[in-house]
């Protein structure tokens, strides 16, 4: 299947913007072992299994919700990663509710071995970058309150990337 050609975005075109209200429901992904997934995003994260579809694909949520993420091995059992230089998702974003929430995930993914390949404050967000067993990109994070988002003279948003401070955000469980 072809790709349509869009135009180039017109500089000086204000594009009417999509409502506030529009929200990321889900993220579906393609992995290599169904079982090996489910044992990190509920195992080891702590999804719940919301629903499974025989040996090929799961639902996963957070609370009662129906699904935030998807998983199946329709077209990728036993596959590989995609290899780095193609094209395709760069991570899923999860949002924790509060720093000591974050703070657990840490503590989870600790308990179980598993390494990260990054971590920081962005300002906005304290955020912790890892790779799910299939290769996917994954952060974990959360957002401070607006009133604390970091801001440049004109007001606008000053975001950065420095690193986090892992010590700090642990002690954020304890209390």
């Amino acid at each position: 299947m072809s790709q349509p050609t869009l135009p180039a975005l017109d500089p000086n075109l204000t594009p009417r913007p999509i409502d506030a209200g529009v929200r990321i429901g889900h993220a579906h992904l393609k992995v290599a072992d169904l079982d090996r997934a489910l044992a990190f995003y509920c195992g080891v994260l702590g999804f719940e299994l919301k629903q499974r579809y025989g040996r090929d694909a799961a639902f996963l949520a957070a609370g009662g919700y129906h699904h935030h993420i998807g998983l199946n091995t329709w077209e990728s059992k036993g596959g590989p990663p995609p290899p780095p230089g193609t094209t395709g998702l760069f991570h899923v974003a999860i949002l924790y509710p509060t720093r000591a929430l974050l703070a657990d995930a840490l503590r989870r993914l600790i308990d179980a071995g598993i390494g990260l390949d990054g971590a920081s404050d962005h300002g906005v967000s304290e955020a912790l970058y890892l790779r799910d067993p299939d290769g996917n990109g994954i952060e974990l994070y959360w957002d401070r309150h607006e009133k604390d988002w970091p801001r440049n003279a004109d007001g606008g948003l000053a975001m950065h990337t420095r690193a986090l401070d892992l010590d700090s955000l642990l002690r954020a469980t304890a209390g």
